[in-house]
């Protein structure tokens, strides 16, 4: 083989070898950070493949799961696909810290952390509201003017 066609086929083959590199790289990087959006019935049909997986869980806040604790800064409520505290279908979620200003029951939240087999450990609690803004009317109360995004049909 002549000098010139074996240095181009060392190109080429140094070529390949980092173009695998950076593809492996990649697709490793891209794996270890995926994070699933699912709903709550989705997340309990998934069972064991669901369990340790980082997840962005939606649903609505089901009435009277609320449960604050200022001192330890423990939150911990339910979350279904329906605004009913009767829903079956539902998954229990506990947090640390604050939780954003406008949760409150009945309103849609998407959560992100991990899934036990039992309790949903969130990192992460994000409100869905309107993206609409309005004055209130007269006598109207300002909690009136926040729908979610799962009554919304959105």
């Amino acid at each position: 083989m002549k000098a010139q066609v074996r240095n181009q086929l060392a190109a080429v083959l140094a070529l390949c070898v980092a173009g695998g590199v950076v593809g492996y790289i990649a697709y490793a990087d891209i794996g270890e950070n995926l994070v699933y959006f699912w709903s709550v019935e989705e997340l309990l049909n998934k069972g064991d493949a669901a369990v340790g997986a980082t997840i962005r869980l939606g649903g609505v806040v089901q009435p009277e799961s609320l449960k604050w604790d200022a001192k330890t800064v423990d939150l911990q409520f339910k979350i279904s696909m329906k605004p009913s505290k009767d829903d079956p279908i539902h998954v229990s979620v506990r947090t640390t810290g604050a939780p954003p200003q406008m949760f409150r029951e009945g309103i849609g939240v998407v959560v992100e952390g991990q899934y036990d087999g039992k309790i949903f450990q969130a990192d992460r609690v994000i409100v869905k509201h309107s993206n609409e803004y309005r004055p209130p009317a007269e006598g109207e109360k300002p909690e009136q003017l926040y729908e979610t995004l799962m009554t919304n049909g959105s």
